[in-house]
């Protein structure tokens, strides 16, 4: 597993919540850190699994190798109905267990000795979950190509990998490696995470061995299916050799060849700004699916039509988000914020998605240049609603403000801003995936680096916009030469400087809830950054 120790951070943004969800036992099964949870850790899965797609039927076993910390003889193992647990079973001796929903609590005959590494195996099956809207709600999605052939695969970020396969469904303990045995009707090709090794043949069905070697999250294990077609490349990185792998269906193989050249383009852009590649031993595949898209660990999964912008719409509004295929730019940013750096609480679910926004903003960058890149990322702010916080309540499962999107990507771009040195800042971005490196985080923990390494007390800068709805509001008058200011709208604390244009001039004004007055040194209206994320007001 990777870190042990969950730190929840301000708690008091449940009182925000409170309010306007209510929150069941279920919920809490399924986002805390239960008794029955914490006194073991993951250290391996070996999932078989049997997919059936004319019957929407599936079936098979996960065993579960773990690490006892403390004594216990209680196990809280999650799989959602109607799945149904048929056997639980350890060293050969079937087990008995009591079910609550989708909590299922095993009780061991062995003793749990501290430092033991004990095995249990769960078989299961039924039909489960079938998606209404991948990946948003998701589940199973069957589906059948142009050529009558099934066209199968699974999402389920914030459902819940329960909903398909049984584990330790909390985010906070994450496998070490896994092996993923998918089993499908013989003309199909099956598609998991890592690498594939080997293939084994039945009468009627194949079955597709494949191995993951880093850390993975549950949300990130993956299964497609599908009548495939498989091609590929050798990327040059900063560690080596990278293997591309390419799965897509028969009728689209050469869309796909020019389209999936944007992979290579998107490995240069995130290796400069983030560091390698974090699963090189994996490989990295797009692996084309019957919905838009999911940040699967090297196994991304595509279903942009094979255009660029998303769904060939430029979210930005700019003009520079159709210079890029959407779901491949995005989807990969994931591997380093959201599969390397992980949140243990989907209430800090911000960290992979503020990030992984501001990763298209950095491939324009890379590519096009600062301009392009902050037009883009400007114009994202359309997309902003402040309906709530970007940071969700803890320990029940709930996310925050799909703002996490594009006010993370501002806040970010924003902080970009503040430290003047873009060198600096990339060596920041780098430096994250390296501190926590195939690691889980909390919130708390990536605003500590980032006021650390900035060298600047980011509280009151993080607490406005992750914590609040509210847009700083820069209030100002001009009098001559002068500039009289103050921020409204703003948490204690909040001083955030601006940037200003003052007739051919550049300077900084260093607001906070108190009038001040400054001279610009001229009587021409000053024109504010817009690459800072406040509203300006003139009284």
């Amino acid at each position: 597993m990777r870190t042990r120790l969950l730190i929840f951070a301000l708690g008091g943004i449940l009182s925000t919540y409170a309010q306007q969800d209510l929150f069941t036992s279920q919920d809490t099964l399924r986002g805390s850190i239960t008794m029955e949870r914490e006194w073991w850790d993951l250290v391996f899965y070996d999932l078989e699994i049997d997919v059936k797609p004319y019957e929407k039927f599936i079936s098979g076993s996960n065993t579960i190798r773990y690490e006892v910390l403390n004594e216990n003889h209680v196990m809280q193992i999650d799989l959602q109905p109607p799945l149904e647990i048929e056997s639980v079973s350890q060293d050969g001796k079937e087990l008995s267990f009591d079910s609550n929903g989708n909590a299922h609590f095993v009780y061991l005959q062995k003793p749990q000795n501290k430092g033991d590494l004990n095995e249990l195996v769960v078989t299961y099956s039924g039909k489960p979950k079938e998606a209404v809207r991948a990946p948003w709600d998701g589940g199973f999605s069957w589906k059948m190509d142009t050529n009558g052939k099934p066209f199968v695969a699974t999402s389920c970020q914030g459902l819940g990998a329960s909903v398909w396969w049984p584990n330790k469904d909390h985010m906070y303990d994450e496998v070490d490696s896994m092996a993923i045995s998918i089993t499908a009707p013989k003309d199909l090709i099956a598609v998991g995470n890592g690498r594939l090794k080997g293939i084994s043949e039945q009468d009627s069905t194949k079955t597709f061995h494949w191995y993951v070697q880093n850390p993975i999250n549950n949300y990130g294990v993956n299964v497609n299916i599908g009548d495939y077609v498989h091609f590929g490349e050798t990327y040059e990185g900063e560690k080596g050799e990278l293997q591309l792998d390419y799965y897509v269906l028969r009728n689209n193989q050469e869309k796909a060849k020019e389209q999936f050249k944007q992979v290579p383009l998107m490995l240069q852009a995130f290796e400069h700004w983030f560091g390698p590649y974090p699963f090189y031993e994996d490989s990295f595949k797009l692996v084309e699916v019957p919905y838009l898209g999911m940040e699967h660990q090297s196994s991304i999964t595509y279903g942009n039509m094979y255009q660029n912008g998303y769904l060939g719409n430029d979210l930005s509004g700019s003009g520079w988000g159709l210079e890029f295929d959407f779901i491949i730019i995005h989807e990969a940013g994931h591997e380093w914020f959201a599969n390397n750096i992980t949140y243990k609480d989907i209430a800090d679910m911000w960290i992979h998605e503020g990030f992984t926004a501001y990763s298209e903003n950095l491939y324009l960058d890379y590519h096009y240049g600062t301009k392009a890149a902050s037009e883009y990322v400007v114009g994202t702010r359309r997309n902003i609603k402040n309906d709530k916080p970007i940071i969700g309540p803890y320990g029940v499962n709930k996310r925050g403000s799909g703002d996490m999107y594009y006010k993370g990507a501002n806040m970010l771009h924003t902080l970009r801003q503040l430290i003047e040195d873009d060198e600096k800042w990339r060596e920041i971005l780098r430096g994250l995936n390296k501190e926590f490196y195939h690691q889980t985080v909390t919130t708390e923990q990536v605003e500590s680096y980032l006021s650390k390494h900035t060298k600047k007390d980011l509280t009151a800068f993080f607490n406005q916009y992750l914590r609040t709805t509210k847009i700083p509001v820069l209030e100002y008058e001009m009098a001559g030469n002068s500039i009289k200011f103050r921020y409204a709208d703003v948490v204690a604390d909040f001083d955030m400087p601006v940037r200003v244009f003052a007739g051919e001039s550049e300077k900084w004004l260093f607001p906070s809830s108190e009038w001040k007055t400054t001279d610009l040194g001229t009587t021409t209206p000053p024109q504010f950054d817009k690459n800072f994320y406040i509203e300006v007001r003139q009284l």
